[in-house]
């Protein structure tokens, strides 16, 4: 079964990525998996959602430039190699991969996002003083 995804392109500059996270918030639309990829002057944000259409809507309302691709998500054994065992079988089926990206775990009713930020320890300052939990890699793999 493919999924529909939505890719949503924004200007590379500060504020920009908060506006179609804002506009799906307000609407009610929740992301259930996302992928940032940026180049100097712009990024794509790419998502899937459960009501894509409606997500399409009213992205496009609020004048965000989006365009909808189908994906296919496949399960992959959580296990050393798993990753591995699956490329192994799409490159013998000669299908090209152009990116993939992972559905964010769930714990204890909480997604895990992972971002990488150009100063990742004045991030963690920043997060920590905010009071919100930086998971470290135990705590991460304690859970899984």
């Amino acid at each position: 079964m493919k999924l529909h995804q939505l890719s949503i392109f924004l200007e590379n500059k500060p504020g920009s990525l908060s506006v179609p996270c804002r506009v799906l918030a307000k609407a009610g639309i929740n992301m259930l998996t996302l992928s940032l990829a940026d180049t100097e002057s712009f990024g794509i944000l790419r998502l899937v959602a459960r009501d894509w259409q409606k997500a399409k809507q009213v992205l496009e309302e609020a004048e965000c430039v989006v365009k909808v691709t189908e994906v296919v998500a496949l399960e992959v054994p959580d296990r050393p190699g798993g990753l591995a065992d699956l490329l192994e079988m799409i490159e013998k089926g000669q299908i090209n991969v152009e990116y993939m990206y992972a559905f964010t775990m769930k714990t204890e009713g909480k997604g895990v996002l992972v971002f990488r930020f150009d100063n990742p320890d004045k991030a963690v300052e920043y997060f920590r003083s905010q009071g919100i939990n930086v998971v470290g890699s135990v705590d991460l793999f304690d859970k899984i």
